[in-house]
């Protein structure tokens, strides 16, 4: 999932070299969802992991 962020990351700089507005907003959109969701995911899991012993 992350390498479809970096993907659509790469898209929306290069679309938006091109100036392809309406395509660039579409991309954008996801790439900033995507951000969250992992942000949200890495804060989780900073919770979840704590608990957990290496012996």
């Amino acid at each position: 999932m992350l390498k479809w962020s970096l993907v659509l990351l790469v898209i929306a700089v290069v679309l938006g070299i091109f100036g392809f507005v309406g395509i660039i907003e579409a991309a954008a959109a996801i790439f900033k969802v995507l951000f969250w969701v992992f942000l949200a995911l890495f804060v989780i899991s900073l919770f979840f992991g704590r608990g957990r012993s290496t012996r």
